[in-house]
C-alpha cells in the first residue's frame, strides 16, 4: 500500500494514503492550485448566499406572498442545513470520494441555486433554500480540508488567505451585491449571480481532483447515533437562536420544547463522540491548547463578524431610512480593503510572529466597534466610513493567522475533523451573536426608552414648551383643529424619544461587539507559537 509521511507532535508517522482527501505526491503544483482556487471558490459562493439574500429579504418575501414573520425562514432554511452538513463532510467525502462529493455538491448548489428565483411560494422557497444549504454547506469545510491537507507548509499561509476570502470577505460584501442587483435588476438576480463563478468552480475542480473509488462500505460502519443526535441538536439548537427572538424566546412553548430537545441530542452527542472506537468527529482535539483556545477566538469571532453585519443594516434602516442599494455601499468599505490586503497577509506572516498579528486584528476589530458607542442622529456612511476601515483592516488580519495557527500540528487523519469543528463553531457563533444581538438590542431600546419618557414630562416647563411650539408649527402647516395640532406635537416627542432610545441601543450594541473581540483578543494571548510553523503556517 502507498504511504504518506505524517508530521505530528515532531515525529514521522506512516499513515495510509487513503486518509487524505487527495494525492499531492503524484499532483502537479498546476492542478493542486486549481484543486484550492475551485473548492475556494465554492466556499465563498456558499457564505455569500447568506448575506446576499438577507439584504433582499423584504423584496423576496413580497414576491413571493410570505409575511414578515414567515420570511424569515427563507435565511434560516439555509443556515439550518449548512450547520447540519458541515460536520458531516469530511466522513461522506471518505464514503463517495472527494472528486465525486465535491462535484455533485458543487452542481447541485448552482441547480438549486437557479430553482430558487423560480420559487412561487414560501413552502418552495423553503425546500429550495434548504437543499441549497445542504450543498453549499459542504464547499466550506472542504475547501479548508483541501488547504491544510494538500498544500505544503510553506503554501499553506496562501490557501487560507484565500479561504479567508469567504469567511469574511463574503459577509461583508454580500449586501453590497445584494442590494445592487436587487435595486437594479430583481431580486431573482441575487441566484442568478452564481452560475458564472459556479461554472469556473466545476471546471477548476473537474480537471484537478484525482478521480478514486467510493467506499459505500463505510456507509454500514459510519457513527449512526452520533450523526442523528447531532443533527437533529444543531437543527434544534439553529431554529432556536433562529427564532427565539421573534418568539419572545422562553416565553413560547414551542422555543422551549426545541431547547430541551437541542440540549438532550447534543449532550447524548458529545457522550457518543467521546466514547465510540470511530467518532464522526475528534472532540479530543480541542484540548489541544491551540486548537482549543483558535476554537475559542474563532467562535468570537464569528459572534463579532455576522453580528456587525446583522447591526449595521438594521440601523441604516431604522434610523437613517436607507435602502439596499445604500446600506450596499456603505458596507462595501469593510470588504474592498479586505480584498487588497488578505493577499498581503501571507507575507507578513513570514515577517512577524503570527500571535502578534491575531492580537493587532482582534484590537482593530474591536477599535472599529467601540468607534460606533457615540452614535448621534446624524450618525451615517459618512460617520461610519472609517469605523468601517479600520474593521476591515482587522478582519483580514485576523483569520488567515489564526487559521494556520489553530492548525499547526493537525494530523492528517484527523484534517477532517479540525475543519468540521473550525467551521462549524464560526457559524455557530455567528447564530449565537445575531441571536443575542436581537436581543440586546431591543431590551437596552426598552431601557433608554423608559429613562427618556420618564424625563419628559408634562410637568417640565421645557417639554410644556416644546409641545406648544409643535402645536404652533403645525397650526401653521395646513392643520386647524388645536386639539389635533397637539396631538400631532405630543407623537411627534414621542417618535423622537423612540428614535434616540434605539440610536442609544445601537451604541450599547456595538459597544457589547467590541467586548466580546477583547475577549477574543485574550483567548489569542494564550496561543503557543507552533514550533513547526514554517514560512508563517502549517500543520
Amino acid at each position: 500500500m502507498a504511504t504518506l509521511q505524517i508530521a505530528a507532535n515532531g515525529n514521522s508517522l506512516t499513515r495510509p494514503a487513503a486518509a487524505a482527501p487527495v494525492a499531492p505526491a503524484v499532483m502537479s503544483p498546476l492542478r493542486m492550485w486549481a484543486a484550492v482556487v475551485g473548492s475556494t471558490l465554492g466556499a465563498f459562493m456558499a457564505v455569500l448566499n447568506i448575506q446576499i439574500v438577507n439584504a433582499s429579504l423584504a423584496d423576496i418575501q413580497g414576491a413571493i406572498g410570505a409575511g414578515t414573520d414567515d420570511g424569515g425562514w427563507i435565511s434560516t432554511s439555509y443556515l439550518i442545513a449548512e450547520i447540519v452538513v458541515i460536520p458531516l463532510s469530511a466522513w461522506l467525502a471518505r464514503v463517495f470520494s472527494v472528486r465525486n462529493y465535491l462535484l455533485v455538491n458543487a452542481i447541485l448548489f448552482l441547480i438549486f441555486s437557479v430553482a430558487c428565483a423560480f420559487a412561487a411560494n414560501l413552502q418552495q422557497m423553503i425546500i429550495l433554500r434548504a437543499i441549497q444549504g445542504f450543498s453549499g454547506g459542504v464547499l466550506i469545510p472542504m475547501a479548508f480540508t483541501i488547504i491544510i491537507t494538500l498544500l505544503p507548509k510553506a503554501k499553506q499561509p496562501i490557501g487560507l488567505a484565500l479561504f479567508a476570502l469567504s469567511a469574511t470577505f463574503a459577509p461583508a460584501i454580500g449586501p453590497t451585491i445584494g442590494g445592487y442587483l436587487t435595486e437594479n435588476w430583481g431580486w431573482e438576480h441575487i441566484f442568478y449571480v452564481n452560475l458564472v463563478p459556479g461554472a469556473l468552480m466545476v471546471g477548476l475542480l473537474w480537471v484537478s481532483l484525482d478521480r478514486a473509488p467510493m467506499n459505500l462500505k463505510l456507509l454500514a460502519k459510519g457513527d449512526w447515533p452520533g450523526i442523528i443526535t447531532m443533527a437533529i441538536g444543531l437543527a434544534a439548537l439553529q431554529t432556536v437562536l433562529e427564532e427565539g427572538n421573534k418568539e419572545d424566546w422562553f416565553g413560547s412553548d414551542f422555543i422551549v420544547r426545541l431547547s430541551v430537545i437541542a440540549a438532550v441530542s447534543l449532550t447524548l452527542f458529545l457522550i457518543i463522540e467521546l466514547k465510540t472506537a470511530n467518532p464522526l468527529l475528534n472532540l479530543r482535539l480541542l484540548v489541544r491548547r491551540n486548537f482549543g483556545f483558535g476554537i475559542v477566538a474563532n467562535f468570537l469571532l464569528g459572534i463579532a463578524l455576522y453580528g456587525s453585519v446583522f447591526v449595521l443594516p438594521i440601523y441604516l434602516t431604522r434610523i437613517q431610512g436607507y435602502n439596499s442599494e445604500q446600506i450596499g455601499m456603505v458596507l462595501a468599505w469593510t470588504g474592498i480593503p479586505q480584498l487588497l490586503l488578505i493577499p498581503l497577509v501571507p507575507q507578513l506572516m513570514k515577517r512577524f510572529d503570527v500571535r502578534l498579528l491575531i492580537v493587532v486584528g482582534f484590537a482593530l476589530f474591536a477599535a472599529s466597534n467601540f468607534m460606533n458607542v457615540h452614535m448621534t442622529g446624524d450618525y451615517a456612511s459618512d460617520q461610519l466610513f472609517w469605523p468601517n476601515i479600520v474593521r476591515a483592516i482587522g478582519q483580514a488580519l485576523v483569520f488567515t493567522p489564526l487559521s494556520a495557527i489553530a492548525t499547526a500540528g493537525i494530523e492528517q487523519e484527523n484534517a477532517g475533523s479540525a475543519s468540521a469543528l473550525f467551521n462549524m463553531m464560526r457559524n455557530l457563533g455567528g447564530a449565537v451573536g445575531i441571536a443575542s444581538l436581537q436581543t440586546f438590542l431591543s431590551k437596552r431600546e426598552q431601557f433608554h426608552s423608559n429613562i427618556l419618557t420618564n424625563s419628559v414630562s408634562v410637568f417640565e416647563e421645557a417639554t410644556r414648551d416644546r409641545i406648544a411650539r409643535l402645536t404652533g408649527y403645525f397650526m401653521n402647516h395646513g392643520v386647524t383643529d388645536q386639539a389635533l395640532a397637539s396631538h400631532k406635537a405630543v407623537v411627534a416627542i414621542a417618535l423622537k424619544i423612540r428614535k434616540q432610545a434605539n440610536i442609544m441601543a445601537f451604541s450599547d450594541t456595538f459597544f457589547l461587539l467590541g467586548v466580546a473581540l477583547v475577549v477574543a483578543l485574550l483567548a489569542t494571548l494564550l496561543l503557543r507559537k507552533p514550533g513547526q510553523l514554517s514560512g508563517g503556517g502549517a500543520h
